[in-house]
């Protein structure tokens, strides 16, 4: 399958824009795809436990969710 590279630059103060490269990342494991996530700025943020439990967008849900789902299929996070 494709290798894809998800770009993430929202923090919490944008709740379904910081969800939804999580959201995508999720469908792209889900399909069998290897998938990295780059977080710059503001995104940098989601990675702390207190903002993992807190997130949640519109539409995409809640951030904890996705994020579990990214780490079990074993995606990758730069900083």
């Amino acid at each position: 399958m494709a290798k894809i590279l998800i770009d993430a630059s929202h923090g919490p103060e944008d709740p379904t824009k910081a969800v939804l490269p999580f959201f995508v990342a999720r469908n792209a494991l889900e399909l069998g795809h290897e998938v990295t996530i780059f977080l710059v700025g503001d995104a940098t943020g989601l990675i702390r436990d207190s903002v993992i439990e807190t997130v949640v967008g519109v539409g995409p849900g809640a951030l904890k969710d996705h994020f579990k789902a990214v780490r079990e299929g074993k995606a990758t996070i730069f900083l």
